[in-house]
């Protein structure tokens, strides 16, 4: 039997050592979103807060309902959205001042346009979605004069392939062991 080259080797068991590792990680974080989506449908069914002054960025409050109160709309932003017929157009989120002087972000409603509405503020009850410029925003129950109602988050949106990932890892360390396999058996048939 010939003498397997060390270094190729130790780098190969390194890799398939790395994937598989990446493997149970991905296993350990699927245990991690299953716990939060229950989290999640648990929140669903709270009883409402107030839209948080200062949201926690690592446990935000989302699916809970909530009551906010808009005092001053600062700025709209419109992105990509949909109604709850799910047809596709625009969002207007209103960048609020509480009474406290906090921001509070709110999605006032839908339309197929990126116009904002005429809406000044007062105040607003909704769902806690999340947002990616200001961690959450209110998705608001009743729409701003002119806007259909936009279609409040949904736990389905929320991905959880980390399975999926384990599985993968998987296989590409398997595929590498098998590569590197074939790579010595090949290896000594030529000095053979």
């Amino acid at each position: 039997m010939r003498r397997l080259p060390v270094l190729p080797t130790i780098l190969v068991a390194l890799a398939i050592a790395v994937m598989i590792a990446l493997g149970i990680w991905q296993f350990q974080r699927l245990a991690w979103k299953e716990d939060l989506l229950k989290s999640y449908a648990a929140a669903q069914g709270l009883p409402p807060i107030r839209y948080p002054e200062r949201p926690d960025k690592m446990h935000p409050p989302l699916f809970r309902h909530a009551t906010g109160h808009c005092a001053q709309v600062v700025d709209w932003r419109s992105t990509s959205g949909r109604n709850l017929k799910g047809e596709a157009g625009w969002v207007h989120v209103a960048q609020c001042r509480t009474d406290a002087g906090h921001d509070m972000q709110a999605v006032m409603g839908w339309s197929d346009r990126p116009v904002s509405p005429e809406w000044t503020g007062g105040p607003v009850t909704g769902i806690i979605a999340p947002d990616s410029q200001h961690v959450i925003r209110l998705v608001v129950d009743r729409p701003a004069p002119g806007l259909q109602a936009a279609q409040p988050p949904s736990l389905a949106d929320i991905p959880n392939n980390h399975f999926a990932y384990g599985v993968q890892w998987f296989l590409f360390a398997g595929i590498a062991g098998i590569i590197y396999g074939l790579a010595l058996r090949r290896r000594s048939v030529d000095r053979a």
